[in-house]
């Protein structure tokens, strides 16, 4: 394989096609199911996947079986299959992942951003959606028709590309059940939905943790009324949910509690997570928008200048984002906004709860532990209840082949002059237990674009472009690694 000629390829093929693609993505509000209830009568998915369908029958890949796939009252995806080349039988097979659902608008882009505006500006393509992970597809069937025209043999090659992934994808299952026989014996699934440590090497992510995800209700009254009268004999709302929080992390340090939530970290995972802290040093940290932070201040004089982070340790860091719990408030209801708010002590108080949880924690086990923690023995005999949206384990991956970690080196150095770098991620991709439990002999390359500064889920989402096509090099080198 000529790395130098599939460069070139690839690069022109991003750079006159693909990078137009996504910006005219990028304009599709095409959100996932739990965000857009209405996802159906919109059109949206139905659009996105009829384009990149489209697309990929018009490639000229030899062998290309290409479909969409639609069970009823699910969302659609994607299906392909291209056979092996050269001396490559059929009987191993590189499983693509991706999927072309998004996430909700969210608030806070820059003036002149938005999420459904597709800006290039300084190599990045801002907009919602095409980091995570639009660019799936199409980096997947580039890689399989560049190195199909450079002559390079490779391995059977399928994909499945979903579109309720951002919701936890609970089709996936259905589809899985359908489509795995037709995939074969599946030697790697080469996932494209996660992140890079820095856009300076290849990054691979060896686990994820998991999510309990869920909705508290606190109930005091059945309507308002004047605080005056009522306040210091009717117990505030408020207070009653912040003591039930308190039962499950450490308001002064953040520590979650409960040992149910907690898991050993192994020891690959911190030898990983020690590599990884002095490849990428403060970066761990600095990668925020902290407020008021301009990162020139030395550590010591930081609590003077902007907000802190738990600890500028970079090994900390890591492990404290990608293998302990953490509890976040990720919104709210029955507050008033601050220019109505009168003198009145509301009903209620709702609480919209994360709670990410380490690798090898039980999802539903957890969530279980949580709705105990949240709703018995409650002050005041307040009414609580937690609507649990969710309980999604996380996912630790199984030990790294050798000719992975070869292949994955080999490419790194080749197209970045840099050893791969592996380490966990702290989001949760549900899909990746089920490809697991689905394929549970397979080596897992998973890989993505989400790096510093790229804020998928948030405003001024970015693709790092020339980090992609980088990207899209060194997977095609991997994969023509795959042992036959």
């Amino acid at each position: 394989m000529n790395l130098s000629d599939l460069k070139a390829l690839t690069d022109a093929r991003w750079d006159h096609d693909l990078v137009p693609r996504l910006v005219d993505y990028v304009k599709v509000p095409a959100k996932s199911p739990g965000f857009d209830a209405s996802w159906a009568a919109h059109g949206y998915l139905q659009s996105v996947v009829k384009e990149a369908y489209a697309w990929g029958a018009a490639q000229k890949i030899g062998g290309l079986e290409l479909e969409i796939v639609a069970l009823d009252g699910k969302t659609p995806c994607i299906y392909f299959d291209v056979p092996a080349t050269g001396p490559f039988g059929n009987a191993k097979t590189v499983l693509f992942y991706g999927h072309l659902d998004k996430q909700p608008e969210m608030v806070g882009w820059r003036e002149d951003l938005g999420p459904w505006k597709p800006v290039i500006e300084d190599g990045k393509l801002y907009g919602r959606g095409a980091a995570d992970d639009g660019y799936a597809i199409y980096a997947a069937l580039t890689i399989i028709g560049a190195l199909d025209a450079q002559g390079t043999p490779r391995p059977r090659c399928a994909g499945i590309i979903e579109t309720c992934e951002e919701s936890g994808s609970p089709d996936l299952p259905a589809y899985l059940d359908l489509l795995a026989p037709r995939f074969g014996d599946v030697a790697l699934v080469a996932g494209l939905d996660s992140g890079c440590g820095n856009y300076e090497q290849l990054w691979v992510t060896t686990s994820l943790r998991g999510l309990v995800g869920g909705t508290m209700t606190v109930e005091v009254l059945t309507e308002g009324v004047h605080s005056g009268k009522a306040s210091g004999l009717v117990p505030s709302s408020m207070r009653i949910a912040r003591q039930l929080l308190n039962r499950i992390d450490d308001p002064a340090s953040g520590r979650v509690l409960d040992p149910a939530f907690h898991a050993e970290i192994p020891a690959e995972r911190l030898e990983q997570a020690r590599m990884a802290g002095t490849i990428l040093g403060d970066q761990v940290w600095k990668e925020f928008p902290w407020v008021g932070c301009n990162h020139g201040p030395a550590v010591d004089d930081l609590a003077h200048t902007h907000a802190m982070p738990t600890t500028t340790d970079p090994v900390e860091g890591i492990l404290a984002r990608t293998w302990r719990p953490a509890l976040s408030v990720t919104g709210a209801s029955g507050f008033p906004s601050v220019d109505s708010a009168g003198n009145v002590l509301r009903p209620k108080t709702t609480f919209k709860l994360s709670l990410r949880i380490p690798p090898t924690v039980d999802g539903e086990r957890a969530t279980a532990t949580m709705r105990k923690l949240l709703t018995e023995n409650v002050p005041y005999n307040a009414k609580v209840s937690f609507d649990a949206d969710w309980g999604a384990t996380g996912w630790n991956a199984p030990e790294t082949a050798p000719w992975l970690r070869r292949a994955a080196d080999a490419a790194s150095r080749a197209v970045y002059g840099k050893d791969a770098a592996w380490m966990g991620e702290g989001g949760t991709i549900p899909f990746m237990n089920m490809l697991g439990e689905k394929f549970p002999r397979a080596q897992f390359l998973i890989t993505g674009v989400l790096g510093p500064h790229s804020n998928a889920h948030g405003p001024n989402e970015f693709l790092h472009i020339p980090y992609v096509k980088q990207l899209t090099v060194a997977v095609a080198s991997i994969i023509t690694a795959v042992p036959g």
